[in-house]
């Protein structure tokens, strides 16, 4: 679920960091640029394992900071395909099933990977699992919001995304010149301001995935069948004993 990605970077070290030792200000300068952040193919970034080699230290022309060239390993969410993860149901769409890990929440169970037959109840805000009973009826499982479900990854999708810049602003009714239909947009649309850069696609249609709570009362009901076998077992072994006694 976690690995280690050896990156390297060019780090920018301000003037007010001077009195700080160089790998101490470097770890806080490399921590503020990425943690929390999503990097191209490369995963969610957490936190920075080490430093595996500092350059040279260089200060160019016009700027009183100093650059230096840093090779580190940094650790970072990125889930194999097959990893099998318990995380909790944030919302449920018509899209799917929305998964939350707490840190991490754009993770999404599509209606074809869920267990079969589901369906979404509207009024409920929730994808329901028609469980089959022996008798040819169906249970009702409802996935409700906040339930812990584990949940194995199926895909993962990188998107690059644009920088959004600041809002679009309104145009003055009396602003003349030909260019004022155009004036105040940022050259971002909206569905770039959406784009995801992370999101894991999962899914649940197997046995011992989904709600951990459908699973412990199956198990719950199992053992209880055998303790009933168990218990039958010893009380014809008894009732056998007694018979070769009595003879």
């Amino acid at each position: 679920m976690f690995v280690l990605a050896e990156l390297k970077d060019n780090v920018r070290i301000a003037p007010e960091l001077f009195g700080l030792k160089l790998p101490e200000a470097v770890r806080d300068e490399i921590n503020r640029k990425l943690a929390n952040k999503v990097l191209l193919n490369v995963g969610l970034c957490i936190a920075l394992k080490d430093i595996v080699k500092l350059g040279d230290s260089i200060i160019l022309p016009g700027d009183g900071a100093s650059h230096t060239e840093v090779n580190f390993r940094y650790i970072v969410f990125r889930p194999m395909i097959g990893d099998v993860i318990t995380g909790k149901i944030r919302s449920c769409s018509r899209e799917g099933v929305h998964i939350t890990l707490g840190f991490f929440d754009d993770i999404l169970i599509p209606p074809s990977a869920l267990q079969h037959p589901s369906r979404y109840e509207e009024a409920e805000q929730a994808w329901v699992w028609e469980y089959p009973l022996e008798d040819g009826k169906s249970h009702d499982l409802y996935m409700d919001i906040g339930e812990s479900i584990k949940f194995r990854v199926s895909g993962e999708v990188f998107e690059e995304s644009s920088p959004v810049g600041p809002p679009d602003q309104e145009v003055p009714s009396g602003a003349a010149g030909p260019s004022s239909s155009g004036a105040g947009t940022s050259g971002t649309t909206p569905q770039d301001a959406n784009k995801t850069p992370y999101r894991i696609v999962a899914a649940i249609n197997e046995s011992g995935l989904g709600l951990l709570s459908w699973w412990v009362q199956q198990n719950q009901e199992e053992e209880d069948e055998e303790e009933e076998e168990a218990e039958g077992e010893e009380q014809e072994q008894d009732q056998a004993m007694s018979g070769e006694e009595d003879e």
